[in-house]
């Protein structure tokens, strides 16, 4: 009976949050009619709720060696001063251009046909008698069992996915490893007729990757995330409502 009592507790509070959520979100498109949703506020990315600072394994620290005597410095990218992104804070611009497509197709056969048959060829003199003891009629000792069993199988499975998208932003660094990589974070919004299209780009590149004009292409971006969605009008026209989606998942069948 107490198991009872907790389970349904719990099947309460979860039904009450599902609510309070639902409510908020409800109350939140109530307040956007006729004007749509709002634009975020610019922000600290390193302060916001997800961020997490990325940690790679990195080589053991060189010591620079010292030239007193010498205009060039060890581990200078120019002579003249590089306006290059290197430092947190600095905005480099990134190339995006994702054009992936694959096509799988799979197809399987399978055929199989089995037989066996058996027969009664001696069992101590009383194979020729079997068909007197009550058997049906007919009876033959020389083919007592036979079995046959033919199974087919086919099957055809396709998968065909393209993808595109082509984009130039901006980004920011938001730290520097170590060995000197640069870890930066791009996020764009744009809001036209009552919808939001949201960018969100992160990774791990090396200075020596950025091109003269402070750009880099996404082909050189190590541990990258592409995130680009929307919401607004459209969007949720398009999204099954909250209970939807709740039922697909908690139904069984």
């Amino acid at each position: 009976m107490k198991h009872n009592i907790s389970s349904f507790k719990k099947f309460a509070v979860l039904g009450l949050t599902i609510a309070v959520l639902s409510a908020c979100k409800t109350t939140s498109r109530i307040s956007e009619i006729g004007d749509g949703p709002e634009l975020s506020q610019i922000t600290n990315p390193t302060v916001m709720p997800n961020y997490r600072p990325v940690s790679l394994p990195m080589p053991a620290p060189s010591v620079p060696e010292s030239n007193p005597n010498s205009l060039w410095r060890s581990g200078a990218k120019a002579f003249f001063k590089d306006h290059r992104a290197k430092a947190v804070g600095d905005i480099l611009t990134i190339k995006l251009s994702l054009n992936d497509s694959a096509i799988l197709a799979n197809k399987t056969t399978r055929d199989r046909k089995d037989s066996d048959v058996a027969n009664v060829t001696a069992l101590l003199g009383f194979e020729t008698k079997l068909a007197k003891n009550n058997l049906p009629n007919g009876f033959n000792p020389a083919a007592a069992a036979n079995f046959g069993n033919t199974s087919s199988t086919s099957g055809d499975g396709a998968i065909a996915r393209s993808e595109k998208v082509i984009l130039t932003f901006a980004a920011v660094v938001t730290q520097v490893l170590p060995n000197g990589a640069l870890v930066f974070l791009g996020r764009q919004e744009v809001l036209v007729n009552s919808e939001i299209r949201e960018l969100l780009v992160t990774g791990v590149i090396r200075p020596e990757d950025i091109e003269s004009d402070n750009t880099i292409v996404h082909t050189k971006i190590a541990e990258m995330r592409v995130r680009y969605g929307g919401s607004g009008t459209l969007s949720g026209l398009q999204q099954p409502r909250w209970g939807t989606q709740l039922w697909d998942i908690l139904f069984p069948f």
